[in-house]
């Protein structure tokens, strides 16, 4: 199987025809049509369903799909790393969650640009199982986690920078008209928790720590991995969700709020990478600004 012929299937699936990736790639559509044909025999499997004027792709194709996208993402990531061996340039590629101190990242991805132009940053956005997952496969340079997360197979620092979790909620909420919001004041409500920090069970979770003996007592109805859409929920009165501040919009204009939790819980966020990862200069330069 060759790496070309994966760039052809992919370009198949993307543009849904023959015609239209035979175009796209400078191939004969009896060419392509033939590449696709031995790969498919190859696998063993159908590929495509075949219309007739477009091809989907079969659940097989979809599982090929995803292992062709990170096969090339490898191989192109590998050939950009070689180029770049002689000088600071080429891609960093940065994977991290929701959090308001992105703002840190970018301080140092700036600076370093406005020094050497050719550095460019590949950035993707996912939960922590997401970004963990892409690390260990190695499509990843870094990854940024919020705290509490397990990153004991990683070499990790500390960013200096805490956030604060609370509670957003709608503003005609009787729980809005407190400053802070306590353990009592969440018994009993349905509430909206973070898939992360809630399923996270090793001994260090100052999350489910913060609940104690009550944790187990939540009336928890939804978990979520993007604020975004907590937020969606709450919005339409579903619940209330227990997440940090600065990621759902709670301006004047907004019909949410963000209450902190009290006692305050504020935990930290870790940039981590693989061990023994072998970085390019410009990643090397990178993790360098950040320490």
């Amino acid at each position: 199987m060759e790496i070309r012929v994966l760039r052809y299937f992919l370009a198949v699936a993307q543009e849904g025809s023959i015609t239209k990736a035979s175009n796209v790639l400078h191939l004969t559509q009896p060419t392509l049509s033939r590449q696709i044909k031995d790969l498919e025999e190859e696998l063993g499997r159908p590929l495509f369903k075949r219309g007739n004027h477009n091809m989907t792709l079969t659940h097989e194709g979809r599982m090929f799909q995803k292992r062709a996208e990170d096969i090339i993402l490898m191989v192109d990531k590998a050939t950009q790393e070689f180029h770049s061996l002689e000088e600071i340039s080429g891609d960093i590629y940065i994977g991290g969650g929701e959090t308001a101190y992105w703002s840190l990242i970018s301080d140092v991805a700036k600076e370093i640009i406005n020094e050497y132009p050719n550095v460019h940053y590949q950035l993707y956005s996912g939960n922590s199982d997401d970004v963990a997952e892409r690390l260990d496969k190695g499509l990843l340079d870094f990854g940024i986690f919020l705290q509490p997360v397990d990153l004991t197979k990683y070499n990790h620092l500390s960013i200096p920078a805490k956030e604060t979790w609370g509670v957003i909620m709608r503003k005609d909420s009787p729980l809005a008209k407190k400053k802070s919001v306590c353990l009592e004041d969440l018994l009993g409500l349905p509430l909206i928790c973070s898939r992360q920090a809630t399923y996270l069970s090793n001994n260090a979770n100052p999350y489910r720590e913060w609940f104690g003996a009550y944790f187990s007592k939540l009336n928890i109805i939804a978990t979520f991995n993007l604020v975004y859409n907590a937020a969606i929920m709450v919005n339409s009165g579903i619940g209330y969700a227990i997440t940090v501040d600065k990621l759902a919009n709670t301006s004047s204009e907004s019909s949410l709020c963000f209450r902190p939790l009290m006692p305050t819980l504020e935990l930290g966020i870790d940039i981590a990478w693989k061990k023994h990862h072998i970085f390019t200069p410009a990643a090397d330069l990178f993790l360098t600004r950040l320490s």
